[in-house]
């Protein structure tokens, strides 16, 4: 089964660059065991980069790699042998800096920190394209989902444990992670909403559910507002537009349940106000498109999952004020401009001879020759 309907458009940050890593641990690794975990350590992190900018590569590939990395590094981790090599990433790659800590946590969330955004990146190619499968469809909202638990689980489990905290602004700060899980939710409630449509449901729960995304990507944006504008102008732009854009869903979708009562005054309003937000998450995409920063250089206005929602809002209203004036041409005020006491006396007003009705003069049809055929 094939989702005609369902396409979506998601904004993504880059992947963190890092600097080789060479887990020599000289004069710690004294047997064969120890150097084969440092020799396995490098093979297992060069693969899992590898992954990461492969486009081949799917989730079952991506885990098992990550389960084998992390595994190792677990080791180190726990045999007190965090500080004994340095490690090195780009951690706000809005202005290209990069932070290093000696620290085998630091790497550990790092490279979290990018299996999370993969999964993010496999989600947003993905529901990208114009007809995907149901199960593609369910392949992207469990991807969303365990890039929100990676994320979580970086924030809630790893982080603290860090020596030198997590530096204000920077990926692992708490306000963009906290940005990064709500994202996510927000973007497979999206993929609810395309099912939910599909499959014909009430228009009602349809709102509900893009009123809740809206309300989504507003928390996410709020957690942003605090960061310095260089760091999170892009990002909040979309964060912005696509509260606005299910907002106006939310008021389109509400318009339809309130014709279906015959409230058509209400629809209308309704879909005005679905009007007034689609314009503004218009105008947000041509200032998202000019303003600078990581994420991909789109035109998210002219993109199917954009223009969809503008013809359904225009149509909608468009039956709405039809349905109106149907309704309005026959209001009470019409019907009392009938006044039957104003009509003639009966005495006053001769009767007019009846017009004499006239047969309907039908073509007269001539007969074909015979065919050779017989209805018995």
């Amino acid at each position: 089964q094939r989702l005609e309907k369902m396409t979506h458009w998601f904004h993504r940050n880059p992947l963190k660059a890092t600097a080789p890593v060479p887990f020599n641990y000289y004069g710690v690794a004294t047997g064969p065991a120890a150097s084969k975990i440092c020799s396995d350590l490098r093979s297992c992190r060069a693969q899992l980069l590898e992954l990461f900018t492969d486009l081949s590569c799917n989730p079952e590939m991506m885990k098992k790699a990550a389960d084998s990395y992390f595994s190792l590094l677990q080791v180190i981790c726990s045999k007190n042998l965090k500080k004994e090599t340095r490690y090195k990433i780009e951690l706000n790659d809005y202005v290209y800096n990069s932070s290093a800590q000696q620290d085998a946590v630091f790497e550990l969330i790092s490279m979290g920190f990018n299996v999370a955004l993969w999964y993010t990146k496999y989600a947003s190619r993905l529901a990208g394209k114009e007809n995907i499968t149901e199960d593609e469809a369910k392949e992207v909202h469990r991807s969303l989902k365990i890039a929100a638990g990676i994320f979580k689980h970086l924030k809630e489990s790893h982080i603290p444990k860090l020596i030198t905290p997590a530096e204000k602004g920077r990926d692992l700060e708490a306000r963009l992670l906290e940005a990064y899980i709500i994202q996510c939710q927000a973007e497979a409630q999206e993929v609810t909403i395309a099912r939910a449509i599909e499959l014909k449901h009430a228009p009602g729960l349809i709102a509900a559910l893009a009123y809740e995304t809206a309300n989504f990507y507003q928390k996410a944006d709020h957690t942003l507002s605090s960061l310095e504008p260089a760091y999170s102008a892009k990002w909040r732009k979309y964060l912005h537009l696509k509260m606005c854009f299910y907002t106006a869903y939310a008021y389109c979708y509400h318009g339809q349940t309130l014709l279906a009562s015959d409230k058509c005054g209400e629809a209308i309003r309704s879909l005005q106000e679905a009007e007034k937000f689609y314009a503004k998450a218009e105008a947000l995409c041509k200032e998202y498109g000019e303003t600078k920063g990581p994420g991909p250089t789109a035109k998210p206005s002219e993109h199917l999952f954009f223009r969809k929602l503008g013809n359904l809002v225009k149509n909608t209203l468009e039956k709405c004020e039809r349905e109106n004036g149907f309704i309005t041409h026959w209001t009470p005020e019409t019907l009392a401009a009938f006044d039957l006491t104003k009509r003639p006396k009966d005495d006053s007003t001769k009767p007019k001879p009846e017009e004499v009705v006239k047969p309907v003069k039908e073509p007269d049809i001539k007969p074909q020759k015979d065919t050779g055929c017989h209805i018995s």
